[in-house]
This record gives C-alpha cells, sequence and structure tokens, in this order.
C-alpha cells in the first residue's frame, strides 16, 4: 500500500471548530465531521492522513497574557511540526486573534507576522524529504464583524480584516505558496462575528479539500470525486482563481 500524504491544518478557534458564540463562557465545539478540517477528512478518504492542531485565541506571534500567556502560534507551530513529521502538505489560517484592539496591529503588520510561520514551516526540516518542506497553503481568514459579545475587543478590526487577503497573497506570492481567501466561499456568522456557522465549515472543508487535491496532485479517478454534505462545485486554481474544477 502506498505511503498517505499527511496534511497538518494549524489554526484556531475557526479550525478547532468554535461555533458562534452568544458570550465568552460558551464552550461548545462541533463533531469533527462537522469541522472543515474533518470535512477535507471525509472527502479524501484514503487519499490522505489529516492532523488538525488547533487552539481558541491563537495569535500568529503572541503570548498574550490576556487570553492566557500560550496563545503563540510561532511557538506552537515548531512544536507541531516536530511532532508530526514528515509532512506533506500545512494547511495555515491564522491572524483574526491578531485583530484585537488590544494588539494595535495593522493588517500589514499581521501579514508580516503570519510570514515568520511560513518561513519556520520552510526552515525546518518537516518534509517527506528532510532536506525539502512540505507544501504550504496560506488561508486568509474571512473579515471579521464588530458584533456580538466581542465587539469591544475588536474595535476597528472589521476595516482591517477586509485587508488581510491581499496582504496574505503577497506573503504567499513571495514565499511561492498556495493561497487560499476563505472569504471567496464563506463569511463569518453575525451572532459573534468571528466564527463560522456549521454549513461555512461544510463549504470551506470542500473547497480546502479540491485546493489539496490540486496541490498534491491527488488522484481523483479513483472511485470517482464526492463533495462533502451539500457543497457546491469548487475551483481548484492556485491563489484563489478561477480554473478547472471539480465535479460533484
Amino acid at each position: 500500500m502506498s505511503r498517505q500524504p499527511v496534511i497538518l491544518c494549524f489554526g484556531d478557534s475557526n479550525t478547532h471548530g468554535t461555533p458562534p458564540m452568544k458570550s465568552v463562557t460558551d464552550l461548545d465545539r462541533f463533531p469533527p465531521n462537522s469541522r472543515w478540517p474533518g470535512v477535507v477528512r471525509a472527502v479524501l478518504g484514503e487519499r490522505a492522513h489529516i492532523i488538525e492542531e488547533a487552539q481558541p485565541g491563537r495569535t500568529t506571534i503572541y503570548d498574550d497574557p490576556t487570553g492566557g500567556g500560550d496563545r503563540n502560534g510561532l511557538t506552537s507551530l515548531k512544536v507541531a511540526l516536530e511532532t508530526h513529521r514528515p509532512l506533506d502538505c500545512v494547511v495555515l489560517m491564522l491572524g483574526t486573534n491578531d485583530l484585537h484592539a488590544r494588539f494595535n496591529l495593522s493588517a500589514w503588520v499581521i501579514s508580516r507576522n503570519i510570514n515568520q510561520l511560513v518561513l519556520k514551516i520552510m526552515q525546518m526540516p518537516c518534509g517527506v524529504i528532510a532536506s525539502e518542506p512540505p507544501k504550504v497553503l496560506l488561508v486568509a481568514p474571512p473579515p471579521v464583524l464588530e458584533q456580538g459579545f466581542p465587539a469591544e475587543a475588536l474595535t476597528g478590526a472589521s476595516e482591517k480584516s477586509r485587508q488581510l487577503a491581499k496582504h496574505y497573497e503577497q506573503v504567499a506570492n513571495a514565499a511561492d505558496i498556495d493561497f487560499f481567501d476563505a472569504a471567496s466561499v464563506i463569511s463569518v456568522d453575525p451572532l459573534d462575528g468571528v466564527h463560522f456557522s456549521a454549513e461555512s465549515h461544510v463549504t470551506l472543508g470542500n473547497a480546502i479539500a479540491a485546493r489539496l487535491v490540486d496541490i498534491l496532485d491527488l488522484d481523483v479517478a479513483d472511485n470517482g470525486w464526492r463533495q462533502f454534505g451539500r457543497g457546491k462545485r469548487v475551483g481548484k486554481a492556485r491563489h484563489g482563481e478561477g480554473a478547472e474544477e471539480l465535479e460533484v
């Protein structure tokens, strides 16, 4: 039996599967097959092994004492890469928590932060061939809304978040990695303005699965291609542009 490609999904609460929240005390989580990495797992089946590494409140490079002091994505990423290597691909979606008003960061600065994580992946010997890095799919999170219980903490974040995708794409182009703008297929739920609905997780999971088929050249001829849930046909272009579609 041939080796399964290993895909690491690294992110924050929206990769962890936190549902839209009414208050900060809500600690619910969507079940495994309802979270977008679980949707990817369901779509790809035996074609790949999916690993979820996600933490609510995770930032790009900040410990964030207000959030508990252990939210630094760069620190956690190094551990995850060493723990789960060899890796064929890392799907990286972070930056939403950097938008908190207490950090006072521009979208450009957040993109420079995410670039540090991209460089860490490219520099560590964690690929299938130790001297080569794994593929990277950098995902820009969709813009947030300043409403619901986190509204005050996210003052000014809505406008900044709308600028993230263009800066993230520049990071991806400079590093010669793949890019996907999550806002091209989903938006945040208005209940808290940050998290994804169950339907959005399915849509995003289908879209990312289609991109991974392209990036890793996975065989979709055997047993046909099937999307998970009610999703629609999903483009598989590099850098999020329209191209060939995979038939549902």
